[in-house]
């Protein structure tokens, strides 16, 4: 109908058949951000948020995401995920984060990454909302991925 792999010929919802596709090792970089004020910022810095390291706990949060993407994205394939890491850069007005999820497969690790900086991003949120209601998240994208039938691609600036 549309060329779109998860439609079938009738523009039905589908799960992609990937049991044909050769098993490759697999890797998806994705990041994104969460703009605050000031003093939240240093307040995370240095580790005087009163419900913890929040970094820390964004960090597990992320990595437990990765795992559960399957759960959370309806037509998603439940992958062997080898390795996730979630690190972050924290500046003067906020937290960038970068997700790297890895796996050897036959599909690829996009959405593991995305939704470990969604959600990695989400948790700084809950962590400092005491200190500032109106952060903002935003620019989450695929940053770069390797691996599979379409090859490596990277997000050109």
């Amino acid at each position: 109908m549309t060329g779109l792999t998860h439609l079938d010929e009738d523009g039905a919802a589908r799960m992609v058949d990937v049991s044909a596709k050769a098993v490759t090792a697999r890797e998806a970089v994705a990041s994104g951000r969460i703009d605050m004020i000031a003093d939240a910022a240093s307040a995370i810095a240095a580790g005087l948020v009163k419900k913890g390291d929040v970094l820390a706990v964004a960090r597990v949060a992320g990595i437990m995401a990765a795992k559960r993407t399957a759960d959370l994205i309806p037509l998603c394939h439940p992958i062997a995920l080898s390795a996730v890491t979630v690190d972050f850069a924290l500046d003067a007005t906020g937290v960038t984060v970068t997700a790297t999820a890895r796996t050897a497969g036959q599909t690829g690790v996009e959405m593991e990454a995305l939704t470990a900086a969604s959600v990695a991003l989400l948790t700084v949120y809950d962590m400092a909302k005491a200190l500032d209601k109106g952060m903002m998240i935003g620019n989450i994208g695929l940053i770069a991925k390797t691996g599979g039938k379409s090859g490596d691609w990277r997000r050109t600036p």
